[in-house]
């Protein structure tokens, strides 16, 4: 059996994030809603994925990312890693019950882990 690891969430990291919202509503007609340090958004489409536009208070002020689910995002990293990918950011747990994580891939790619199940509605 093929264990499935979908892409199921994007992330467009910024530093103005009112900026980008209003850029992403009037080019795409997303629909974007704010929530703590975060704007969910839908992409008004069941052919995609929805998402989220993030301003980190780091020296990563800019990005693009999308998550792939796994089951496991410590036995993924290891894997990875035995691969030549490298972690950056390790397995931390959401509010939600996920937990995630960043790594690079060979070619230096930012891509993000995710498992476990939301215990409520809001995305990543």
């Amino acid at each position: 059996m093929i264990m499935e690891n979908p892409v199921i969430h994007f992330e467009i990291g910024c530093s103005d994030q009112a900026s980008a919202r209003k850029f992403y509503e009037a080019c795409f007609d997303w629909t974007l809603t704010s929530s703590e340090n975060m704007d969910e958004v839908d992409t008004n489409s069941d052919l995609g994925i929805n998402g989220h536009i993030t301003s980190l208070v780091t020296e990563i002020d800019h990005y693009v990312t999308f998550y792939i689910q796994v089951d496991d995002v410590t036995e993924s990293l290891k894997k990875i890693e035995t691969q030549g990918g490298k972690t950056i950011v390790p397995p931390i747990k959401l509010p939600d019950g996920r937990t995630f994580a960043w790594f690079s891939d060979v070619a230096g790619n930012t891509i993000g882990l995710i498992s476990g199940t939301q215990d409520n509605s809001t995305q990543l």
